[in-house]
């Protein structure tokens, strides 16, 4: 599907006819594109679109370069980031003098969300350089909201964990629950550094491309707008990256103290084991040396002989739980 858009006093402008009125687009969005699509794009402005296979190229040859005077930067960006299903899709933004083209196959929400500000309130100019500043910008504040998100929820795990004395202890099959839902966590911190390491690597070679432009006749005043706007984003970047190896850490903490609380709990149980067992170690023998089969026991003939016994094994289990007692192993 192709979305074209112009602008009108700075403001962005959906096209009726996106191929069309494809001479008139400032920014064009193709999501998902046929191949139809592609070769009349590539008909209209000579422009090499790539497709689905060479965006998810790892190389970074294939996901930053200079073709046929513009730039190509391919990144990793979020969506579906509402549900447990989120994922991570290859975005290519295609930069040249006169239009902006992103090329992807998902629906991250900051796309929405900048063409209807642009709508509303503008993109600050004509040209296509902020209009992939305004992109951008859209998906680092969504990565932000997301990442804010997961370390709220991440918070609430921990309280779970460490949860305040008095309360209800936490059992096996919670740690389970809590194991999962760590490990789903901690996958999501994986993609969200994947993109954000991919944006960066994006944005340094638009700034890069921006610098060769300013060495020709260009409109310096909106060169460094452009450049401004991305070292912005770039600082915004680099902050969020601390940040995600933060929330990585904390994530690989809360994993080591769920299975220290599992060994802890199974040992609970272990303990209780061997206490029982040594507590009726002494009344068994006991028992054992009065079952055998003797012909001479006198003390069997005594009166008082079973309930002496009797209490033997009692007293004899009892001062071993006594002893667990007062050392506290109990």
């Amino acid at each position: 599907m192709i979305s074209a858009y112009t602008t009108e006093q700075g403001k962005l402008r959906a096209l009726a006819d996106p191929i069309g009125e494809c001479a008139l687009a400032l920014w064009i969005d193709l999501k998902a594109p046929t191949p139809e699509e592609e070769v009349a794009l590539d008909k209209a402005f000579g422009l090499d679109i790539p497709t689905r296979e060479e965006m998810e190229e790892i190389e970074v040859s294939s996901r930053l370069y200079l073709e046929s005077g513009a730039a190509y930067a391919t990144a990793l960006v979020l969506s579906r980031t509402d549900t447990d299903a989120a994922t991570v899709s290859p975005v290519t933004f295609i930069l040249s003098d006169r239009r902006f083209i992103t090329v992807r196959y998902e629906d991250p929400r900051a796309f929405s969300v900048f063409a209807a500000r642009g709508a509303k309130s503008g993109i600050g100019g004509d040209s296509p350089d902020l209009a992939l500043a305004g992109v951008l910008e859209a998906i680092v504040e969504r990565l932000a909201d997301v990442l804010e998100r997961t370390t709220r929820e991440i918070d609430a795990i921990s309280r779970r964990i460490f949860q305040a004395p008095g309360r209800k202890p936490t059992r096996t099959d919670d740690f389970q629950k809590v194991l999962v839902e760590l490990g789903r966590k901690g996958d999501f911190a994986s993609n969200i550094r994947d993109s954000l390491v991919t944006l960066s690597r994006a944005v340094g070679f638009m700034i890069f491309y921006a610098d060769q432009r300013a060495k020709e006749d260009r409109d310096l005043k909106c060169d460094k707008e452009f450049k401004a706007r991305l070292k912005s984003v770039s600082r915004d970047l680099s902050s969020l990256t601390d940040h995600v190896t933060f929330v990585a850490d904390k994530i690989t903490f809360l994993l080591d103290a769920t299975l220290g609380m599992v060994n802890i709990e199974q040992n609970q149980i272990i303990k209780i084991f061997s206490i029982a067992a040594a507590a009726f170690l002494p009344p068994t023998l006991i028992a054992s040396v009065y079952g055998m089969n003797f012909e001479h026991m006198p003390e069997l003939k005594e009166p008082l002989a079973y309930p002496i016994v009797v209490g033997l094994m009692i007293l004899s289990a009892v001062m071993p739980l006594s002893w667990f007692k007062k050392k506290g192993w109990w």
